[in-house]
């Protein structure tokens, strides 16, 4: 009796959340199309979560600033980084803007397939550069980061995860102080907002 009691209660904690997950995919979060050289990658960014994020990643698309970057750093099983550099290895400096908060504080968690953005050790010291999970990493949420601070998430890929694992497989090696950089550029081509 004890088991079937079980099984129905998770039967309905199931059915509780599933209204709410179609109701949070619907609710027009904003959306980007990232075309790169190896496909397109279509983001959901969750702005009420991590408003000053999304508002920054944003303002860099409509900008255009990620046209012509790359993804710099590719670790299979760990994460694609890009959003700062250019093909010859070069900070993209011009439209740089000043570093934001951070918002790893927000509930989101680095699992597979969400965006976070890349800092240094100083907390808020995010700029353009984000990341894609390629598995769980949770390791880096702000409980669990050797800092505390943790890496904020900010949106997660709803298209083109087969993209993702694509870039995630490509040949790399060190070229200057970058390590982990793909041989053949893997080049963003285009950013573009397809709803807000």
């Amino acid at each position: 009796m004890t088991f079937w009691r079980s099984a129905l209660v998770g039967v309905l904690v199931l059915g509780l959340g599933l209204p709410a997950a179609a109701s949070a995919a619907g609710k027009g979060n904003p959306m980007v199309l990232l075309s790169t050289s190896m496909g397109d990658l279509k983001v959901e960014l969750y702005a009420d979560k991590a408003p000053v994020t999304v508002k920054n990643f944003l303002d860099y698309v409509k900008a255009g600033y990620y046209n012509g970057t790359i993804f710099h750093r590719v670790i299979p099983g760990f994460m694609i980084q890009g959003g700062g550099l250019t093909a010859d290895m070069q900070d993209k400096r011009e439209g740089q803007k000043a570093p934001i908060k951070n918002e790893s504080a927000n509930g989101l968690k680095n699992d597979t397939g969400t965006l976070a953005m890349a800092r240094t050790s100083a907390p808020d010291s995010a700029t353009a550069q984000f990341f894609i999970n390629v598995k769980d990493n949770g390791f880096l949420n702000k409980e669990s980061a050797a800092d505390k601070v943790g890496y904020a998430v900010f949106g997660k890929v709803v298209e083109g995860m087969d993209v993702v694992k694509k870039i995630e497989q490509v040949k790399t090696a060190s070229k200057g102080p970058h390590q982990n950089v793909p041989v053949d550029p893997v080049t963003i081509k285009s950013a573009k907002v397809v709803s807000e």
